[in-house]
């Protein structure tokens, strides 16, 4: 199994909307994802409460199959559709796959 979790910082305006509104796009574009790609076994997306200097505003935490269903997730239609968003909206990503 292959867990992704990104994390991301958003800037304090984008799209028309502030921070704490495109969070919560941001959180619904992901887990409406959930069942729709082949291999994603779990996806969860939490919004940050503790607003520290330190702290990123959205988290996603997803498990894949396998390498290869993660590589696929990444260039699933579905998948791409939320990227552009997010892109926009977002001032920094970090991002860590490991396998279990």
């Amino acid at each position: 199994m292959v867990k992704h979790i990104v994390m991301w910082r958003l800037k304090e305006e984008a799209q028309g909307n502030g921070r704490s509104a495109n969070a919560e796009l941001v959180k619904e574009k992901l887990e409406a994802l959930e069942g729709r790609i082949p291999g994603l076994l779990k996806i969860e997306v939490g919004l940050d409460f503790s607003a520290t200097d330190s702290s990123a505003d959205v988290v996603l935490y997803s498990e894949f199959e396998s390498r290869e269903a993660l590589k696929a997730y990444q260039a699933h239609p579905e998948h791409e559709a939320v990227k552009p968003f997010i892109g926009d909206v977002q001032s920094e990503r970090r991002v860590v796959d490991y396998e279990v």
